[in-house]
């Protein structure tokens, strides 16, 4: 039997760390919302990633991270790509706040 999990990164503690710190901190974090995301466009380009934004992002959001197009881009690459990745980058992107003196090692 599978394990069933009531939202989309409940099923790895970085991502539930991630999700809760962007929640949390969205205007100290905006910042290293944009190097996320810059490099997904390194890697995919910026017009993909808009227009991929375009498709998802709901008609009159209501979501926490809907107020916020740079925090909203983040979490919905996050919400789609393969779960190897997604854990990848959460580690990835709580190490690098660790790493800049962002968040310290007690928080995590």
């Amino acid at each position: 039997m599978t394990q069933k999990y009531k939202r989309w990164y409940d099923y790895d503690p970085s991502l539930i760390e991630v999700i809760d710190l962007l929640r949390n901190y969205q205007n100290e974090l905006r910042s290293q919302a944009e190097i996320f995301l810059q490099k997904v466009e390194e890697k995919v380009t910026k017009e993909a990633v808009d227009r991929f934004y375009e498709m998802v992002k709901p008609f009159k959001g209501n979501r926490w991270y809907d107020t916020d197009p740079i925090i909203s881009k983040t979490v919905e690459l996050l919400r789609v790509i393969p779960q190897d990745i997604q854990k990848q980058a959460a580690t990835n992107f709580i190490t690098y706040l660790k790493e800049n003196g962002i968040l310290s090692e007690e928080e995590n």
